[in-house]
């Protein structure tokens, strides 16, 4: 049925609705929703919280697309898996000599220290990828049925895994404690997919130290300096110590400078504990069986040449990273583009069905190069700039340009970098979503009425790169990000999206 694609959220007068607002933002802080609010500082140890931003109903989703990229998602851990052990590669696409890195100094950066590591011999061949393929309803005006489209693939720091199994049982909640006040037939139980991300997550980082297979080992959390979505990842911490008794430490790259440290002859990582935390046997320093980064996906990361000179040292070591360095550059907007090119795919899925190849095809909207024959890719992007987004190879939201601002964009942009940009048809949602946006501060009347688009990820793991190439994988979960139409940028810790749920619709 085409109603609630067309004609959602429900109507609800204004006492039902604040009632749902307290409902919700009381669970959401008692469930662990929640952020660190907005500080100039924040104290070493948390004083407070805030709910994370959040949307009062679920959105509608057709059941067979939800399917669908459940599906795709077994099919892209094994393509970006191969992707990031094929070196030959990553290097035509994404290194200084011939590809990305040679004009964008972010990517030039990283792939300069995974050369020199290859040149040393790399310590340990097994990799983890922590996935999240992201995808859009695409509806176009010409009659076609709504659609699946990719926006990109994420490899690395995949966030709000967490947040977004917290958001899924708060509509059930929700369900479960009004209704709903009986508003849409859509609204039931049956219709509320589960959604066990944190489960996921933490198995494959599990499954990776496991294979590490050292004892009284630890998982390191790279982090952030001053992260505010910190308890999306402690739920995963805490998830790894009580269902697999695994031990986790977290660092920024400020402290690794001092307290990371590789054995030469070994290369066996370990970190130094804070001052006067001494384990029970005495010893001052942990050994680290896998390096799980949730830093480390944008410059501001690295501020100096010293914190890439890090962030090598820890790949250097025995430990085994997520995602490694090629795992990270495999994610770029770059590879994404080059993958759409006649020939490509079969060369990371010729074993594959063609009904699989098939599927990833018809997930992907258009995309070239902006450097593509000379100034051709320029010429189209110009020529088409109401229809496009223009993306560099950036994560976490804020970093592309988006229609009208295209033109005056490439004016400014130096030829020299354009091989960092690619151009990619917009996806066209469908109109009439709308939804109740609830951030904080905002109090019971605080649920904000908008038309919407909805974003949903999936999420999957992977380890790989022993001596037979094997990709063990598992699609594990997803999340629905929402934001208010107008809203070009997605990232709900970039301030643009609340997180959302599923209401499944056929």
């Amino acid at each position: 049925m085409a109603a609630p694609l067309t004609n959602w959220p429900p109507e609800l007068p204004q006492a039902q609705l604040s009632a749902l607002t307290l409902l919700a933002t009381t669970y959401a802080l008692s469930h662990g929703l929640v952020y660190l609010p907005v500080a100039q500082e924040q104290p070493p140890a948390p004083t407070s919280v805030i709910h994370a931003p959040l949307a009062l109903f679920p959105s509608p989703i057709p059941r067979r697309l939800f399917e669908l990229a459940k599906r795709l998602q077994r099919i892209y851990n094994v393509l970006y898996a191969r992707v990031a052990m094929d070196a030959d590669f990553l290097d035509q696409v994404m290194g200084e000599e011939q590809g990305v890195g040679k004009v964008d100094e972010f990517t030039g950066q990283l792939w300069r220290r995974w050369r020199q590591l290859r040149d040393e011999g790399v310590a340990q061949p097994l990799q983890l990828g922590l996935f999240r393929s992201d995808y859009l309803l695409h509806a176009p005006s010409n009659g076609e049925p709504v659609s699946l489209k990719q926006v990109e693939f994420n490899t690395i720091s995949s966030s709000f895994g967490a947040l977004s199994e917290r958001s899924a049982d708060l509509h059930k909640y929700l369900y479960r404690s009004t209704g709903y006040y009986d508003t849409s037939p859509y609204l039931k139980e049956d219709n509320l997919p589960p959604n066990r991300t944190i489960a996921g997550l933490a198995e494959g980082l599990a499954e990776a130290h496991k294979a590490y297979n050292a004892p009284n080992t630890r998982i390191l959390i790279v982090v952030q300096n001053g992260e505010r979505n910190v308890f999306d990842q402690r739920w995963l911490e805490y998830e790894l110590l009580e269902k697999h008794s695994v031990k986790v430490v977290r660092q920024t790259f400020d402290e690794l400078a001092t307290s990371a440290r590789v054995d030469p002859s070994t290369r066996v990582l370990t970190l130094a504990l804070a001052p006067g935390l001494i384990l029970p046997d005495g010893a001052a320093r942990v050994e680290i069986s896998v390096v799980y980064f949730r830093a480390g996906y944008t410059p501001v990361d690295y501020p100096t040449p010293a914190h890439y000179d890090t962030r090598a040292l820890l790949e250097r070591s025995r430990a085994i990273q997520c995602p490694s360095i090629p795992l990270q550059l495999a994610g770029g907007k770059k590879v994404q583009e080059v993958l759409t090119r006649p020939g490509v795919l079969e060369r990371f899925l010729g074993d594959a069905a063609d009904a699989d190849r098939a599927l990833l095809r018809a997930s992907w909207m258009r995309m070239w190069g902006l450097d593509a024959d000379a100034d051709g890719g320029v010429a189209a992007a110009r020529a088409q700039a109401h229809g496009l987004v223009l993306k560099p190879q950036r994560e976490g939201g804020g970093n592309n340009v988006y229609k009208e601002a295209i033109p005056p964009f490439l004016d400014a942009l130096p030829p020299t970098e354009r091989a960092a940009w690619i151009a990619m048809e917009l996806i066209v949602p469908p109109e009439g979503l709308g939804n109740y946006l609830v951030r904080a501060g905002g109090g019971t009347d605080g649920a904000v009425k908008a038309d919407v688009v909805s974003e949903l990820g999936i999420f999957g793991w992977a380890l790989f790169g022993g001596q037979d190439s094997e990709v063990r994988e598992k699609e594990i979960g997803w999340l629905v990000r929402t934001k208010g139409k107008d809203s070009n940028e997605g990232g709900v810790a970039a301030g643009f999206s609340v997180l959302d749920s599923i209401v499944l619709v056929d």
